[in-house]
C-alpha cells in the first residue's frame, strides 16, 4: 500500500529511513549468524555428543546476537517513531497554519467537528502508517531477499521454494486489502460525520433542552454511533480474514520447505546442520511479510485518513504575493475602487463596484439591510477573501501586495460575538500581545470599562474562562474585547456592531470605551443601532451589493433614499 501523496513527505526524513534501513540490514545479518550459531550448537550437543562445557563459547556468542538483534530492533522502533512523529508535527503546523489563512469565511462551508476529528485522530492514523507500515515494508525488501540469497547459496532447492512462496503473500495480502480499501474508507467517512454531528448537538445543547428536542438528538447519536460500530466490525472482519489467510501460507510455504528438507536427510542428500540451518531461517524469511500484512489495516486507516487531510489542504486560501511588500506605516486612508466579489457557486454578486474611501482619524459607518454585503466587505479588510475585481489599497498599497501575516498586525477587530477560549482572563486577553505586562492588561482593562467585573471575578486576572467566556454576560464579553482592541493598538479598527442585544448599562460602558478607542484611527463599523450610526463621522450604504448612497449623517438623512429608509424601519 504505496501512497504517493504520504511517500513524498518521506524527503523530510531521508536520512532516518537511510538509518533504519542499515539498521534493517545489519539485524538480518545478526539473524543469520544467530542461526549458524544455534544450528551449530545443537548439531554439536545432539549429534555429535559434545560436552557442553566445550560449546560456551557459542553460547556466549548466541547470547550477544540475541541481545544484539533486540538492540537493533529497540533502535529502529525508535528511530521509526522518531520519523513519523516530526512528518505528524510538521503536517498538523501546516495543516493548521492552512486553516488559519483560508479564514473563518470559506471554512464555514466546513463542519467543525471533522475538522477536528482531522487535525486529531486523522494525524494519529497517519502516524501509524510511517511508524509501522513504512518500515515494515522496507524491511521486507532487505530481509527475505538476503535471506534467499544466503539459502541458494548453500541449498538452491530451498532457496527456489522460498523465491516462488514469498510473493504469494503480498499477493494475498493485495487481494484482501483491495476489499478492505473502500471498507476503509466508508469506516473514516462514518467518524467523519459522527464527530461533525456530536460536536453540532454539544454546542446547542441549550437550545435542545430549551425546545424539548434533546431526546430526538440522542436517537439520531446513538443511529450514528451504531453505524460507526457496524462499519468498524466489518472492516476488523476483514482485517481478521486477512491475519488468518497470511499465517495460513506462511505455515504452509514453511511446512513445505521443512518436508522437502526432512525427506532429503532421512535419504542423506544434506546434511544435518546445514537442513537445520535453513529450517531455522525458513520462518525468518516470511517473518517480514507477516509483520506487513498484520501493519496491511493500519496502512488503509492511513490513506482513508490522509485523503481528508490532503482535502483540507486543499481548501482554497486568499491570494498570497509572491513578493510581499511593507506595510504602509500609519495614518493612512483605505480606499476601494470598483471592488465586486460574487461567491463559489453562486450567480449575483455580493459585492459589485463598490468604490469608496474609509479614511483616517474618522469613523465610518457601514449600514444595510441583511444581505447587503456589509460582512462581504468586512472580510475583505480582514483578506479573508480577495476581490474579484477592482483593488483595495492601503494608503497607496494594494491589499493583494502584503502578507496577510502582516496585514492583520496593522487591524484590530471586535466582532459582534467575541471568541472567548477556555483559559484564564489574562490568556485571553494576551491573545492581541503575548508579551503584555499586568500593568499593560489593567491599562486596558480600564481603557475598556472591564476592569471592574474582571476584579469581581473569583481569581481576578486569573480567573479560568470556559469556552466562549460561558461565566460573563454579552456586555462582559465584549468589555473583554474592547480591551484586547486597547492592548492590540493597532491603526486600523474594524467593529461589527458591538453593543448589539445589550442592556442599557452595558451599551453606556461600551459607547464610552468605543469612543476612547476610535481616536487617531482608521475604524470601519457595521452599524445596526441608530446611537452607532450618529456617532459616525462617514456613513457607506449597501444595497443590494452596491453602494447605494454615502455620506453624513444629516445629509444623508435630507435626501429621502436608502438611508432614510433604513432610518424609518429602525425607528419602529
Amino acid at each position: 500500500m504505496i501512497y504517493r501523496p504520504l511517500i513524498r513527505l518521506t524527503d523530510r526524513i531521508r536520512g532516518l529511513l537511510a538509518v533504519s534501513g542499515v539498521i534493517s540490514l545489519l539485524s538480518t545479518s545478526v539473524i543469520i549468524v544467530q542461526m549458524v550459531w544455534l544450528s551449530r550448537i545443537i548439531h554439536d550437543v545432539f549429534m555429535e555428543d559434545t560436552a557442553r562445557s566445550d560449546v560456551h563459547g557459542l553460547l556466549l556468542l548466541l547470547l550477544g546476537a540475541i541481545l544484539a538483534r533486540a538492540l537493533l530492533t529497540g533502535c529502529s522502533q525508535s528511530i521509526n517513531q522518531r520519523g513519523a512523529i516530526r512528518i505528524k508535527s510538521e503536517l498538523r503546523d501546516r495543516l493548521f497554519e492552512h486553516l488559519l489563512c483560508t479564514g473563518p469565511v470559506t471554512l464555514k462551508n466546513e463542519r467543525t467537528g471533522e475538522l477536528t476529528s482531522t487535525l486529531t485522530e486523522g494525524l494519529e492514523k497517519i502516524d501509524a502508517y510511517y511508524a509501522r507500515y513504512l518500515p515494515r515494508a522496507m524491511h521486507v525488501m532487505i530481509a527475505p531477499l538476503l535471506i534467499a540469497v544466503v539459502v541458494l547459496t548453500i541449498d538452491p532447492l530451498s532457496g527456489a521454494i522460498l523465491l516462488c512462496t514469498g510473493p504469494l503473500i503480498p499477493l494475498f495480502m493485495w487481494l484482501i486489502g483491495s476489499m478492505a480499501e473502500k471498507r476503509t474508507q466508508k469506516q473514516w467517512s462514518a467518524l467523519s460525520r459522527m464527530s461533525a454531528y456530536f460536536l453540532d448537538v454539544l454546542q446547542g445543547l441549550t437550545t435542545l433542552k430549551l425546545f424539548g428536542a434533546a431526546a430526538a438528538r440522542e436517537k439520531d447519536i446513538r443511529r450514528i454511533s451504531n453505524r460507526y460500530r457496524l462499519t468498524t466490525m466489518g472492516v476488523l472482519k476483514i482485517a481478521f480474514l486477512s491475519g488468518l489467510v497470511l499465517e495460513l501460507a506462511a505455515s504452509l510455504s514453511t511446512a513445505i520447505v521443512a518436508v522437502q528438507i526432512g525427506v532429503r536427510l532421512v535419504e542423506g542428500h544434506i546434511p544435518f546442520q546445514l537442513g537445520l540451518f535453513v529450517l531455522l531461517l525458513a520462518p525468518e524469511f516470511y517473518l517480514p511479510f507477516r509483520q506487513l500484512g498484520a501493519e496491511h489495516h493500519a496502512a488503509l486507516e492511513g490513506r482513508a485518513a490522509a485523503d481528508r487531510v490532503f482535502a483540507a489542504l486543499e481548501i482554497p486560501t486568499p491570494h498570497a504575493p509572491a513578493h510581499a511588500v511593507a506595510a504602509p506605516a500609519p495614518p493612512f486612508d483605505i480606499t476601494l475602487r470598483d471592488v465586486s466579489l460574487r461567491y463559489p457557486g453562486r450567480e449575483s454578486y455580493a459585492l459589485h463596484n463598490v468604490t469608496a474611501t474609509i479614511a483616517h482619524g474618522r469613523v465610518t459607518a457601514l449600514v444595510g439591510h441583511s444581505g447587503a454585503g456589509k460582512s462581504t466587505l468586512f472580510h475583505l479588510l480582514c483578506r479573508y477573501l480577495d476581490p474579484e475585481s477592482g483593488v483595495i489599497r492601503a494608503g497607496e498599497t494594494d491589499l493583494l501586495d502584503l502578507d496577510q501575516t502582516v496585514w492583520r498586525r496593522r487591524l484590530a477587530v471586535v466582532a459582534q460575538f467575541p471568541a472567548l477560549y477556555r483559559g484564564t482572563v489574562m490568556e485571553n486577553l494576551r491573545m492581541a500581545r503575548p508579551d503584555a505586562t499586568i500593568e499593560d492588561l489593567r491599562d486596558a482593562a480600564a481603557l475598556a470599562e472591564a476592569h471592574d467585573v474582571i476584579a469581581r471575578l473569583p481569581d481576578g486576572y486569573e480567573t479560568m474562562l470556559g469556552e466562549q467566556g460561558w461565566r460573563l454576560s454579552g456586555g462582559e464579553r465584549q468589555r473583554l474585547a474592547l480591551a484586547r482592541a486597547f492592548l492590540k493598538d493597532a491603526p486600523i479598527l474594524l467593529m461589527d456592531e458591538p453593543a448589539s442585544n445589550l442592556d442599557p448599562e452595558s451599551e453606556e460602558k461600551i459607547g464610552r470605551a468605543f469612543e476612547r478607542l476610535s481616536r487617531n484611527r482608521t475604524v470601519l463599523v457595521i452599524a445596526h443601532r441608530l446611537r452607532t450610526i450618529y456617532r459616525a463621522d462617514h456613513i457607506l450604504v449597501l444595497e443590494h451589493g452596491r453602494l447605494a448612497e454615502q455620506g453624513a449623517h444629516a445629509e444623508l438623512a435630507k435626501r429621502n433614499g436608502a438611508y432614510a429608509g433604513l432610518l424609518r424601519r429602525a425607528a419602529r
